[in-house]
């Protein structure tokens, strides 16, 4: 075999259609679905996409660009969901929970939100939230510590969904019920008499829904709001 030809034959065939940024942004959000940041990798992508370093570079400048750019995506499709005239109180918990479902759908956007909490679609999503505070009728001198209270909530939780998913990926041999009831049961073995809360609970533990807690999270932050809202007015 002549060295031009082996050369052919371990290229990655091209791709005869113009590469666009949306549809590097496509392969790249389906390769960190399916096996995390750890697997993309440019390389990969360039396999994926049948393309050269090249026209990657032409969109993105590395992969720190492209997990950006994958989670504005992300972000950008749960703030197009937001309906304008809808009750405040209610978009707001519909655009917390919705936020909430694309990381459960997308782990790694959570760890991504976390490292660079100055991307325009998370400032997006803070303007949406100051715009339905204002709405709700807080008061512009407490609508920045609401605004934070409720986002620190909605990430603090998709972070620690996102840190658990890549515990459970890296362990392999487990998922979460099976994590969850070996957290419950020993919990349940804890001296009830000093941890009296903790050895009651274990049974909850065992069967809660992550995204129903959430939920009543989003009702506590936004039960306080309103109740800060009038005590103001």
């Amino acid at each position: 075999m002549t060295k031009k030809a082996a050369t052919g034959a371990a290229r990655a065939p091209r791709r005869k259609d113009s590469l666009s940024r949306e549809r590097i942004i496509r392969a790249a959000t389906e390769m960190l679905d399916s096996g995390g940041e750890r697997a993309l990798t440019l390389r990969a992508l360039t396999v994926r996409l049948g393309t050269g370093y090249g026209a990657i570079y032409h969109h993105v400048a590395d992969k720190g660009d492209l997990l950006a750019a994958a989670a504005d995506d992300v972000i950008t499709g749960v703030l197009s969901g937001v309906v304008a005239d809808a009750d405040p109180r209610a978009a707001l918990r519909r655009l917390a929970l919705d936020l909430f479902d694309a990381v459960d759908a997308h782990p790694w956007v959570g760890a991504e939100l976390s490292r660079r909490p100055w991307r325009p679609a998370l400032l997006d999503f803070y303007e949406s939230i100051g715009r339905l505070l204002d709405a709700l009728g807080v008061p512009e001198e407490a609508r920045f510590d609401a605004a934070g209270t409720l986002v620190n909530h909605v990430l603090g939780v998709a972070a620690q969904n996102a840190a658990n998913a890549r515990l459970l990926a890296d362990a392999r041999d487990t998922d979460r019920e099976s994590f969850l009831e070996d957290a419950a049961t020993r919990w349940a073995q804890v001296d009830p008499e000093r941890y009296p809360f903790v050895h009651a609970a274990a049974t909850r533990l065992g069967e809660h829904d992550d995204r129903e807690q959430f939920a009543f999270g989003v009702d506590v932050v936004l039960a306080g709001i309103a109740a800060l809202g009038r005590a103001r007015r």
